[in-house]
Parts: C-alpha cells; structure tokens; sequence
C-alpha cells in the first residue's frame, strides 16, 4: 500500500462488513480523516463512510461532499477506526472544500 495513498483527504473503497445493528455497512467508499502521519505509522486508519442516498444533508450528521465527479453524503456520526486490511482500492484524494466540510462536521459530532 502506497504511504502517498493514506493521507488526510484520500479516499477508499472500505469493506464495512461485518456490522452490527445500525452500523453503516457493505462495501462503500470512505475517506481517512486521521492526520497523514497517523495513517500512515498505524495499523488503522480513522474513515467517514460516504453514501450516494438521495437524501438531502443534514449538518453535522451529513453533509454534502463531491467524490468520483458526482455529489454523495458524508456521514460523519459513523465515524470509524478500520484496520488498513479493510481497505480494498484507492479511489482519489477529496477536494478541500469538501475536506473542510467534514472537519467541521466531526468537530461538532465529537464535541463534549
């Protein structure tokens, strides 16, 4: 796996599966959100998975991201730690405005 390919902003076809009850699952695109040198000294890596629903966002839960030259969903309250074997191919390396959208999604998700 290429280090270039595990850094903040890339995204992946992640295998979510197994899931247990309302966890996000089956094969899906995903984006690393841990900082490029995290990534890439771990063993795991933290994804927000991505979803085509035609839904429309709901901040900060979801919010509207561009990936593979089309509009999807982010769902930032799935946030989840996968071992970097979960992931099967490098898709593309997201947009910052996209990137910036989730960052402040996560920050109001994680708050406490």
């Amino acid at each position: 796996m290429e280090s270039g390919k595990l850094q903040r902003g890339s995204v992946w076809w992640v295998n979510l599966d197994p899931t247990q009850g309302s966890e996000i699952k089956k094969m899906r695109p995903c984006v690393l959100v841990a900082p490029t040198p995290i990534n890439q000294a771990r063993r795991t890596v933290l994804v927000v998975p991505l979803s085509s629903s035609g839904s429309p966002p709901h901040p900060p839960i979801t919010v509207k991201v561009f990936c593979m030259e089309k509009s999807a969903l982010a769902v930032c309250d799935q946030l989840r730690a996968v071992d970097k074997t979960r992931l099967t191919d490098w898709i593309e390396l997201m947009d910052s405005k996209s990137l910036d959208s989730i960052g402040k999604a996560l920050q109001q998700v994680l708050s406490f």
